[in-house]
């Protein structure tokens, strides 16, 4: 087995863990509807797909959100409340630092958005440390559609077997599969650190 010159990340629930429903928790004092259903399942909806697809702004993804909510907070309070929903998954940041030390690039490749990108950015110092981030926000398009992979060959400067990627979601892995890149399916960063050291690191 050749080993991969490239390592790629998903983002969510694999370097950082995610939780919807705080989105809920916090909105509800400010709000005059009943926001539980909509915001404890926002990482499902319409909605949100067609942010983190770049088809709306922040600006129209806020005001959608007030429509349906009521929310009575300004954009920045929301950004909070809307961003502050991650937590670090400790094994797997200090993973991506150790193939940083040994000068192997790493990559952010991730169905995500502007908010979010921007609390991560703010909040986790490891996040700086990538050689490059592929967002579906920015690209147009999301995970496993054919043209964002190709936006992640481009931005790597790899293809086929030289890229390793590791996400939580099969659909995404098979998504890289068929591309010929070696892939992991994220479940736990114990598993992932064992079958990641199959392939050379």
């Amino acid at each position: 087995m050749s080993k991969p010159e490239v390592v790629v990340f998903d983002l969510g629930k694999v370097l950082v863990d995610f939780d919807y429903s705080l989105v809920a928790k916090r909105l509800k004092a400010r709000s005059t509807a009943d926001i539980g259903a909509v915001a404890a399942r926002l990482d499902q909806s319409t909605l949100l797909i067609e942010y983190e697809t770049g088809r709306i702004s922040t600006d129209e993804f806020f005001a959608q959100i007030r429509k349906l909510t009521g929310y009575t907070g300004t954009l920045d309070e929301f950004a909070v409340a809307f961003g502050d929903i991650f937590s670090p998954i400790e094994e797997m940041i200090e993973w991506q630092a150790t193939l940083k030390s040994r000068d192997v690039p790493t990559f952010i490749f991730s169905n995500t958005n502007e908010l979010a990108v921007r609390h991560i950015t703010s909040a986790f110092p490891f996040f700086g440390g990538f050689n490059h981030y592929i967002y579906s926000h920015e690209i147009g398009s999301m995970k496993p559609a054919a043209k964002i992979y190709e936006a992640v060959e481009a931005a790597t400067n790899r293809s086929g077997k030289q890229i390793l990627y590791i996400d939580d979601k099969i659909e995404n892995i098979e998504g890289g599969r068929s591309r010929g890149w070696h892939t992991i399916h994220h479940v736990t960063p114990r598993e992932t650190l064992t079958e990641a050291a199959v392939h050379g690191f």
